[in-house]
Order: structure tokens, then C-alpha cells, then sequence
């Protein structure tokens, strides 16, 4: 860090650490959310998160110190950062991304002070050409095929520990995976009926899988007294798992209650 002192005045060696701890952490969230088949959404925003916290002691701005770490912080606890990858990132952008940045990175320790505004630059290139190179080393590649009727009627254990939680509402119920990881939904049925319906989002999208924390609602009439949903964990053995849920109709008691 005392070879960067010169040309980011005001970066001491532990503040130096800190942000390139930073860095290493989200670059293995990157990491991690491509094995599971998502690449970067509104996440591209820490790089500008660790820009600011980087750029407040070299501009003397002390703000941008509270923008940048209030923008990791919302996306880290508040904003979805991730979404599905469609298809497998390509590598050609992030390589060149990070090649141009080594290179201006190296360009601005070789010239010597004056040059900050090539080094800050420098290390956003590599920062982003880095992410990107992870996010399509990681992603799998073949895709997960989705699964169909025939999971319906394959052999199917209830888990001794349940990875979803039901909510009644006037007008269904809601689903929410409170499981660690990923949950590929097959179908689902009422209590009553010895169907196969497709779980839905709430703008009426076939809904293939549920990230954990995630919720679908399933539409029900009132008579109704439970719901079964089939799945299967994206870790784990691959078997097909079922979801039941029963509570006491409205006809038969003033409020609906979960058994």
C-alpha cells in the first residue's frame, strides 16, 4: 500500500485493506451467485459503492464515504442484486475489460504521482472485467432442465424439515422458501383436487424456481383446506420433494386455521 500512498493521497495501508477486502467479498458473491445460475443486476452498483468510499479521502469529500457505503449496504440487505441468467455470460468484454484496466493501473504506478484519475479508473475496469470473468467461469453450463408433469407422479417424500412456510390470505395462499438455497418448483395442487397447476408470480408468469426468502402466492377459493407443492432442492440429492399444508375452511370455522 505505501507504493499506492503517492498516487491516492489520504488511502492509509489499513484503509487500503479494508477496501480490497470489500472488493474480494463481492467479488465471491459474484462467484457464488453464477454456480447457482445468476449474474449481476443492480449488484454493477457496488463497484460504484466502492468507487465513492475509495474517492472520499483522495477528492477530501467525506460524503461520498456515506453514499458508497450506504450503496453496499442496500444492496446487500434491501435490493435484489442478481437476476436469472438467460443465457451463459460470455467472456470477451470482461476479458478486455480487465486487460485495459491492468493496463492503466500499471501505466499510473510506472508514471508516477499526478496520475490518481488513470489509477481510480484503471482499478474499476479491472474490478468489473474481474466480476465478469467470474460470473461466466462459475455459471453452469448446460441448463437445468425444468421439470414437467412427470414429477407429479414420481415417488416423492415429505422432508423430515419443511423448506417452505405457508400464509393465508382472503384470497390464497402465499408460499415462501425459507430454505439456504434454491428451490426448482415442479407444480402444485389444492387439497381437494387431484390436479397439477403452475406456480405463478403476481403478474400470472410461470414461476420455475424460488430463490431463498422469495414468495408465490397461490390462488384459492375458500372452501379449500390445503395446498401440496412439488419441488426439488437445487442442492443436494435431486429428489422429488412435497410440500403439505392443511387448515380448517372458512365454512367450517369463523377464521381459517393451519392444522
Amino acid at each position: 500500500m505505501d507504493l499506492l500512498t503517492p498516487l491516492l493521497p489520504g488511502v492509509t495501508p489499513l484503509f487500503g485493506l479494508s477496501l480490497l477486502l470489500l472488493a474480494a467479498y463481492w467479488l465471491g458473491q459474484v462467484w457464488r451467485e453464477a454456480r447457482r445460475g445468476w449474474r449481476p443486476g443492480a449488484a454493477w452498483w457496488a463497484v460504484a459503492g466502492l468507487l465513492a468510499l475509495l474517492l472520499a479521502p483522495v477528492l477530501d469529500v467525506p460524503p461520498l464515504f456515506g453514499v458508497g457505503g450506504g450503496l453496499l449496504l442496500v444492496l446487500e440487505f434491501w435490493v435484489p442484486g442478481y437476476r436469472r441468467a438467460r443465457t451463459r455470460p460470455g467472456w470477451t468484454w470482461p476479458l478486455i475489460a480487465a486487460l485495459l484496466g491492468a493496463a492503466l493501473g500499471w501505466s499510473a504506478l510506472a508514471t508516477g504521482a499526478g496520475q490518481t484519475l488513470p489509477l481510480v479508473a484503471g482499478l474499476t475496469l479491472l474490478l468489473c472485467g474481474l466480476a465478469g470473468l467470474l460470473s461466466s467461469a462459475a455459471s453452469p453450463r448446460t441448463r437445468r432442465t425444468e421439470l414437467g408433469f412427470q414429477a407429479r407422479w414420481s415417488r416423492s417424500r415429505v422432508p423430515e424439515w419443511p423448506d417452505l412456510s405457508v400464509t393465508l390470505t382472503p384470497s390464497g395462499a402465499q408460499i415462501r422458501n425459507v430454505s439456504r438455497s434454491e428451490l426448482r418448483l415442479a407444480g402444485w395442487s389444492p387439497r381437494s383436487v387431484n390436479g397439477w397447476l403452475l406456480v405463478r408470480d403476481p403478474q400470472g408468469q410461470p414461476l420455475n424456481t424460488l430463490r431463498a426468502g422469495q414468495t408465490a402466492f397461490l390462488p384459492l377459493a375458500h372452501h379449500e383446506g390445503g395446498v401440496r407443492v412439488w419441488y426439488v432442492p437445487v442442492r443436494g440429492p435431486q429428489d422429488t420433494l412435497l410440500f403439505r399444508a392443511d387448515w380448517t375452511p372458512v365454512q367450517s370455522q369463523g377464521t381459517r386455521v393451519l392444522n
